[in-house]
């Protein structure tokens, strides 16, 4: 049994995937503002070119009504808040981005209804600041991905040795040893960082967008490199939306 109180419940949520179930149904992988990550079924959506279908497309944000199942919840209501995958679908770098940024909430919600308030807003963040081009969208991913490895735990080091914590910048950046090392510390295979790369990561981070968006394009290529590597070190098993990604 689901470990929800009651039968019926209500929540936000923004919708990561949907999947194929049977002749006309879908299974929707949601994160939902209270409840964490849950799959819910969508009954009948594929039969008919239903509002209720088209309110659950990958990237809407929706208030939606569930009922408690043993295997999976059932969706009975759908209202939308704002369906960013609509306003992404013309500008395809935007639009694989945005898949990025959803397959990476899922990925760092791997416990079922374990409530992820902080994935939440920074994945409805995400989207927002995506689909009103408010800032350069490689930076906005690179943004999310590197909150989503400190809210889960993972945060890289960029301005202090992560092992020793010598004061930096350091010219050493390892996957392995969590970021920044320095010359005595670091693992044989570590990766060379420029402090600029680093400087722009600890922006993002941090939220610090004004300096972020006076780095030098070869700055945020450089960056970009590392925060993937970084990502799919610690998820053990890469995006598969990631090499779709067109880095400007």
């Amino acid at each position: 049994m689901s470990a929800h109180q009651s039968k019926l419940y209500r929540d936000e949520a923004i919708i990561l995937r949907t999947q194929k179930l049977g002749e006309a149904d879908r299974i929707i992988t949601l994160l939902t503002k209270e409840h964490g990550r849950i799959r819910g079924v969508a009954k009948g959506v594929r039969r008919t070119m239903s509002k209720f279908g088209a309110r659950l497309e990958p990237g809407s944000h929706v208030d939606i009504q569930m009922h408690s199942g043993k295997t999976f919840d059932t969706i009975t209501q759908v209202e939308a808040i704002m369906n960013y995958g609509e306003a992404l679908t013309d500008d395809y770098q935007r639009w694989t981005i945005a898949h990025a940024i959803l397959e990476t909430a899922e990925r760092f919600t791997q416990q079922e209804e374990e409530p992820a308030p902080q994935e939440f807003q920074l994945v409805v963040g995400g989207m927002k600041a995506l689909a009103e081009k408010r800032f350069d969208s490689s930076l906005i991913l690179d943004a999310f991905l590197l909150r989503s490895l400190s809210i889960g735990g993972y945060e890289p080091s960029m301005t202090s040795c992560s092992r020793c914590e010598k004061a930096g910048p350091h010219r050493y950046f390892s996957l392995v040893g969590g970021g920044s090392v320095c010359m005595d510390c670091r693992p044989s295979a570590s990766a060379t960082a420029s402090i600029e790369a680093l400087e722009l990561m600890q922006a993002l981070l941090k939220g610090d967008w004004e300096t972020a968006e006076k780095s030098e394009h070869r700055h945020r290529r450089e960056a970009s490199g590392l925060v993937t590597a970084y990502l799919q070190w610690h998820l053990e098993r890469g995006l598969r939306s990631l090499p779709m990604v067109e880095r400007a």
